[in-house]
């Protein structure tokens, strides 16, 4: 059996973070690192899904819900602007095997962020 991750860890409260948004099902924090003004992770609190590939194909109204999470993170904190960032795979930056999305706004005009 493998550890929990991270994110598990936070939702047991093992390791503290700032939830901005919590349903049964996902919860929302900001990124330690963050890469733009508003950079938050949406999570579902659903261990089983390593990235959005399996998400989708395992639990769609999940994905829906983490979509509509990270919307609602928008309205509150960009104006209702964001891009969202799902990486898939360690050569393109995954580095938490339990699916999250990234909410980056407030982000200057032509000033795109990379991971």
């Amino acid at each position: 059996m493998s550890e929990p991750s991270i994110f598990t860890r936070i939702l047991q409260g093992e390791i503290p973070a700032e939830i901005l948004l919590e349903t049964d099902r996902i919860f929302a924090i900001r990124d330690i690192n963050p890469q733009a003004p508003l950079h938050v992770l949406v999570i579902p609190k659903d261990d089983r899904y390593r990235d959005v590939t399996e998400l989708a194909a395992g639990d769609p109204g999940l994905l829906a819900d983490l979509v509509a999470a990270a919307k609602r993170i928008a309205d509150e904190h960009a104006n209702g602007e964001y891009r969202l960032i799902f990486n898939n795979g360690a050569s393109v930056a995954q580095s938490v095997f339990h699916v999250h999305a990234h909410v980056l706004g407030n982000l200057e005009e032509n000033k795109l962020v990379g991971f």
